[in-house]
Order: C-alpha cells, then sequence, then structure tokens
C-alpha cells in the first residue's frame, strides 16, 4: 500500500536535511542523481511529488506506472506521463526497459528462467525487436537517450551461445546508434553478465561506442566471492559506462544475500562515489531500492535514499 504525502509521518529535520541537499547541491554534483519510479509506488504523480519535492531531484529513471511496465502502455497514459514530469520539473534518465530479459533461443532453458524481477513486462524472444522499436519511441518520447537492456536468462555454460548473444546485443546497439540512443545493459545476478570481470569481457566483444554499462555493484555483490569494488570496478572501461544503479547486499554466512539500503552492506558506496568522480562519470547514479525493510516500497526507499545522500557526502562528490 502507497503512503500518501499527507499520511506519511518523517521527522521535519530529515525532511529539512534533504530539502537542503538539494539546494546546495544542484549546480555542484557531478551526477544526475535519481530514483527508479515505481521503487516508491506505481502511482506516478505521487512518485514525482516525492522525487521532485520530499528529495529535491531533478532527474528520474522510469521502469512501470500505474500497473503496467513503461514499454507497455497506451500512448494516452505516455501523454499523461509526460504532463505529470513537467508538472514538476523532473527529467527521464533512461528508459529501464526489460529488453533481453528473456531465455536464448536452442540453449538449455536456464533455471533462472522465471517471471521475477519484470517490473509488469513478460517478453519473448520473437517480441524483442518489437520491444526494441517500442524502447526507441518511448525513449524519444520522454526526452532521454538511453535504454537499458539484459543479455538474456543466465545459463550454467553461456560459452556456447556467447558469441550470438555478443552479435544479437551489437546488432540493438547499431539499431539504437541509428536513432542517436545509448543501449545500456545492466549486470545482473539473473542475466549471463553479472559481475564486473563478466561486464568487462562483454564491453569488449561488443565494442560500439554507444553500447555502455548500466554498473550495478549490488548486483555483483550478490556473488559470494564477488568485490564489486575496487575489483570488479577496475577491470570496467570507465569511459564505457554510462549509468549507475545504487542498492546494496548484505551477505549471510550460509552464503545465502539479502538486499539491503544504501548506507549498510557490501558495496562501499563512498569508495564506488568517490571513484566514478575522479574517473569522470557524468551520467545517472539512480537509486533502485529493492530493499523492503522500511515496511513499504516508499519508506524503504526514503530510507535508502538518506544513505545515498550521506555516501555521496562522503564520497567528497560536493552532491
Amino acid at each position: 500500500m502507497t503512503i500518501s504525502r499527507r499520511n506519511f509521518i518523517a521527522s521535519a529535520t530529515a525532511a529539512a536535511s534533504i530539502a537542503a541537499f538539494s539546494r546546495a547541491a544542484r549546480a555542484a554534483c557531478p551526477f544526475r542523481v535519481a530514483v527508479i519510479n515505481d521503487e516508491i509506488s506505481q502511482d506516478f504523480d505521487h512518485v514525482c511529488f516525492v522525487v521532485a519535492h520530499d528529495f529535491g531531484l531533478q532527474w528520474i529513471e522510469l521502469r512501470s506506472m500505474w500497473g503496467k511496465n513503461v514499454t507497455d502502455i497506451p500512448d494516452v497514459d505516455l501523454d499523461r506521463a509526460k504532463t505529470i514530469l513537467a508538472k514538476y520539473n523532473l527529467r527521464v534518465t533512461d528508459i529501464a526497459s526489460p529488453l533481453f530479459k528473456t531465455d536464448w533461443p536452442g540453449a538449455p532453458l536456464s533455471k533462472l528462467s522465471e517471471h521475477r524481477d519484470q517490473f509488469k513486462a513478460d517478453f519473448t524472444f520473437k517480441q524483442q525487436d518489437d520491444l526494441l522499436e517500442h524502447c526507441i519511441k518511448v525513449a524519444k518520447t520522454f526526452g532521454t537517450d538511453r535504454i537499458r537492456c539484459f543479455d538474456f536468462w543466465r545459463l550454467d555454460n553461456v560459452a556456447p551461445y556467447r558469441v550470438a548473444i555478443n552479435e544479437k546485443l551489437r546488432d540493438a546497439a547499431r539499431r539504437c546508434a541509428r536513432s542517436n540512443l545509448v543501449l545500456l545493459l545492466e549486470n545482473e545476478m539473473s542475466c549471463n553478465t553479472a559481475t564486473g570481470e563478466e561486464a568487462a569481457d562483454t564491453l569488449h566483444a561488443v565494442p560500439e561506442t554507444n553500447f555502455m554499462l548500466n554498473w550495478d555493484p549490488g548486483n555483483a555483490a550478490t556473488f559470494p566471492n564477488s568485490e564489486p569494488f575496487p575489483k570488479g570496478y577496475d577491470l570496467l572501461p570507465k569511459k564505457r559506462i554510462g549509468h549507475c544503479h545504487a542498492k546494496n547486499v548484505v551477505r549471510k554466512p550460509d552464503g545465502k544475500w539479502e538486499w539491503a539500503p544504501v548506507g549498510t552492506g557490501v558495496v562501499d558506496w563512498a569508495g564506488q562515489l568517490a571513484a566514478l568522480q575522479r574517473d569522470g562519470f557524468r551520467y545517472a547514479v539512480s537509486l533502485e531500492t529493492h530493499w523492503h525493510g522500511g515496511g513499504t516500497p516508499e519508506a524503504s526507499t526514503r530510507e535508502s535514499f538518506q544513505g545515498l545522500k550521506e555516501a555521496l557526502a562522503k564520497a567528497g562528490t560536493g552532491c
């Protein structure tokens, strides 16, 4: 259940702190600090109020709204969303599409081929080309030059299919280039590029300059032996990082893991943000909460945003 802005109980001190962050930091911050909209609510107007008014941000990442994926809503709702964005003076970092989050044809069915993390969308392999075309339309509608994608449900042995998968990614990147768009591959633990090491390999194999990485250290941290920062990050070609998702993970003694707010967990976010600034990254750092320990998605996102804000300050980013 969404917490309304009237009923949400938060301390005046915390609210003032967030507001002060936005006023002081907008001009100095090197990043486009953002939040993925559906991490707060499916009520898009309410989300935009929270992002612009309570968080003091100018950027938002779009994934799903009003119970539908942003790539699957009718034109009338696209226009409705544009009107709401203008109302709150928000700009869109990227379209967080589910492109290529499906099975690779001819490969053994992945044990991770499941209806999860689809965020109101479930497209077959045969629908992917049409989905890409629609993503391009949606990106143009919202005035962003970036579309997020994946590289298919994770296989136990991707080697026999890796060349073909890379070629599919190259084809998609070339199609995006014809529309002056960037294709962002997210490293996703359920897909074939999950860690910093794997991301470096995929970027090397897909050399198109408009094919960039949506770096997600939290996703990489779900692997027991993974060290997303600094080890995984150090392997990445820094000029090919075009977006960053912020969340965190805690690991348990039994090898399992759970999502965590940005202020706690495996990923050293202050170190990661300082490194991004040092290396010339100037794109979005977008909060992808995932953790629901705050009681509701909105309350959890508010808490995790506070952790992100503190990490930005600790990193000396000027944000």
